[in-house]
């Protein structure tokens, strides 16, 4: 009886719903918007690689605007899941979800139903009216019918969804508007409100949880090509020791944005980041510049797993 209970408790806890208000945004049908969030989607914010399959990144890298029929898989501990199909299919996609049902789900986490939405999406500190540029791009998505799984969740999954995990919104009232310009606070915007590098580039313990200085890295990722190896997160602050920011230069930062890829698998969506504008590139440089440098040696970037 306490067995079953307990698997009641939990079945009922996976359903369990949250308020959250509803962002005053409405999409814009303005060009120079809609053209602000196709930056964003598929520039810094990488929403395109969580919501095209892993086996089209390369079409993206190539500088494709691929539509985001969602199905990606994040391979995690507690399961499997599936990122939405974010095209306008009533059926599939979000062609029923209002502006308001958009944006509270990426400011607040909360789904339209009411239910927490998996905590992997980090772009809760976006400002208005970026906010209001990706809601409009989603607008101009055409209808593309792609049935997403359901999220495939271990027990474990179940349990963390019933009664661990609660929608977070911004820990801070978002701007108005994001800062503009080549600056250490646009930088900063980016790297903490869009892009989120931090949740990569800082170390986590075996329950998942941030540990260890921010952007000091050393985070062990699986590496899409090979199952045996690792992607070890390197180190971001100004440390000239064990840090590439504390030895090169804005623009050799730069250039190596523009090679893409070199490790084959590398969980960072480097095809992304490239789009990005060297103005935005150079304030990302100069925020992680002003960093507190912190000596941590994370080893070689490709490790044996185990």
């Amino acid at each position: 009886m306490v067995v079953s209970g307990a698997f009641v408790a939990m079945e009922l806890g996976w359903t369990r719903t949250f308020t959250a208000p509803y962002p005053p945004i409405a999409a814009s049908t303005a060009p120079d918007v809609i053209e602000r969030g196709r930056y964003l989607v598929y520039g810094p914010a990488a929403c395109a690689y969580c919501h095209v399959v892993r086996q089209q990144w390369t079409a993206l890298d190539r500088g494709r605007d691929l539509p985001l029929t969602g199905a990606h898989v994040f391979p995690l501990p507690f399961g499997q899941i599936f990122s939405a199909n974010l095209t306008a299919d009533p059926d599939t996609g979000i062609g029923r979800r209002t502006d308001g049902e958009l944006a509270r789900i990426l400011r607040f986490g909360v789904r339209a139903d009411g239910r927490a939405a998996v905590p992997l999406m980090e772009y809760q500190g976006l400002s208005d009216e970026d906010l209001t540029a990706v809601v409009s791009f989603l607008r101009t998505q055409r209808v593309v019918r792609n049935q997403v799984p359901a999220h495939r969740l271990t027990l474990l999954g179940k349990v963390l969804m019933a009664f661990a995990i609660v929608p977070a919104g911004p820990d801070q009232p978002p701007p108005h508007s994001s800062p503009w310009g080549v600056s250490v606070a646009r930088g900063e915007y980016l790297t903490t409100k869009v892009s989120a590098c931090a949740s990569c580039h800082t170390d986590r313990n075996g329950r998942g949880a941030l540990v260890g200085p921010p952007f000091a890295g050393g985070q062990r990722m699986d590496i899409a090509a090979d199952a045996t190896k690792v992607y070890v997160t390197p180190n971001l602050t100004p440390d000239a020791k064990t840090s590439v920011i504390g030895r090169w230069t804005e623009d050799v930062f730069i250039r190596r944005f523009r090679q893409g890829e070199l490790v084959d698998g590398t969980p960072m969506p480097w095809g992304a980041y490239g789009r990005m504008t060297d103005d935005d590139l150079r304030s990302v440089y100069r925020y992680l510049r002003s960093l507190p440098p912190v000596e941590h040696d994370t080893g070689p970037k490709v490790q044996r797993k185990g």
